[in-house]
């Protein structure tokens, strides 16, 4: 099973960002750590197993001080069973974290740590709105590797407005020169609602062609490979042994349990007779809700979405088909007391015959490019597995 956290707090909201968090809201952290610690409390009867992984994301948790982290963490700790080995990740802006921040959370177990680096150019940070310059990512990683840090990950960004492939290169150029065991790279998406967004309706910013964004992508997947690293789903390549297990985890369809404003959890998994079952809820999205929700026990009053096993065996395969190791054929024939081809063979080799899509053993997964139009493919594949 696995464990998130959500820290929805932030020194400045980045200008593409439509995740929930709040900027200036830092005296509150206290009250909403306690509140947070009393909903573990409330949840911890759904944690039937240990929590192999355990993920603080936000929002910015290197916001929390060090006593703060400190009160979330052995909290945590007394409330789930965290098992020995497990990988603890916490996610950081390079602009705020401190050698004894990183101190506190090396001597808390927490053993991964993600830098939100996006861009090496201090002009294409200031256009996402990131409160860090380039040379903070370099002291960010030095202090953690002395702090004792030895999984450390690094969050790129290409198509961003006025970005140029030159500048996707030094990018990852500059990433890689910090010798870290992990890049996370992913595409702009403009979010409604964004100032960014806004900015790119009225003209005032563009895109970048989408023929550069595809050669930025390229690029990324070659000089990744040319110095070693595996890349093992989409938009995530690691050093090898040194993949997410957390994220891992949810492709996979693993239990978890998420924590504070906004978090989802899947829970209840069961097999049977007709296939997978499982429960998706998610948390409120504001701190009078999410005050009420554990102050009051509402727990029935959240979002919930109950899954069945046709949408369950489409998530089976749209999750595991971002891994570039894709689906076992075994594994979905467990799951779901069915197997693959049955449901979605025709697609299968008709993509299989295009050369988008491999079988090899026992497994499905795309080729490069199939990885490349995912999206057009599991549409196909989600029309089949309905028919």
């Amino acid at each position: 099973m696995e464990l998130y956290i959500h820290i929805p707090f932030c020194m400045k909201k980045c200008r593409y960002c439509d995740f929930v968090s709040f900027e200036g809201m830092q005296p509150h952290i206290d009250h909403y750590i306690t509140t947070l610690l009393m909903e573990a409390c409330q949840q911890r009867s759904k944690a039937h197993e240990p929590m192999n992984t355990v993920y603080l994301g936000g929002g910015t948790p290197s916001l929390l001080k060090p006593e703060q982290l400190r009160k979330l963490i052995d909290g945590i700790r007394s409330i789930f069973d965290i098992s020995r080995n497990a990988e603890i990740t916490v996610e950081a802006n390079p602009g705020t974290i401190t050698p004894r921040w990183l101190d506190t959370a090396v001597s808390l177990g927490i053993n991964r740590i993600s830098l939100g680096m996006q861009a090496a150019q201090d002009q294409l940070l200031q256009r996402l709105g990131r409160i860090h310059h380039r040379h903070d990512v370099d002291q960010a990683v030095q202090e953690a590797r002395k702090a004792g840090f030895r999984n450390i990950s690094l969050d790129l960004m290409f198509g961003i407005p006025g970005q140029s492939l030159d500048d996707w290169q030094e990018t990852l150029q500059y990433a890689l020169s910090m010798n870290v065991e992990h890049i996370s790279a992913y595409g702009l998406i403009p979010e409604e609602n964004t100032p960014l967004n806004e900015d790119l309706l009225s003209g005032r910013l563009s895109l970048p062609d989408p023929e550069d964004e595809r050669s930025m992508y390229d690029v990324l997947k070659q000089t990744m490979h040319a110095h070693g690293f595996e890349q093992y789903e989409i938009s995530n390549f690691a050093l090898p042994g040194f993949a997410c297990r957390h994220n891992i985890g949810y492709w996979r369809q693993i239990p978890y349990l998420g924590l504070g404003l906004s978090a989802a959890s899947l829970l209840n998994l069961k097999r049977e007779a007709d296939g997978l079952h499982y429960t998706r809820t998610k948390n409120p999205d504001t701190f009078r809700q999410y005050d009420h929700l554990v102050l009051e026990h509402a727990y029935e009053e959240r979002e919930s979405e109950s899954i069945l096993p046709a949408e369950a065996r489409f998530e089976t395969v749209m999750l595991g088909l971002r891994m570039t190791r894709g689906i076992s054929k075994s594994e979905f024939l467990r799951l779901h007391g069915v197997s693959l081809e049955s449901l979605y063979g025709q697609k299968l080799h008709y993509f299989q015959k295009h050369d988008l899509i491999r079988e090899t053993n026992d497994r499905w997964f795309l080729t490069s490019r199939g990885m490349d139009i995912q999206n057009a493919i599991l549409v196909e594949m989600m029309e089949e597995g309905q028919g």
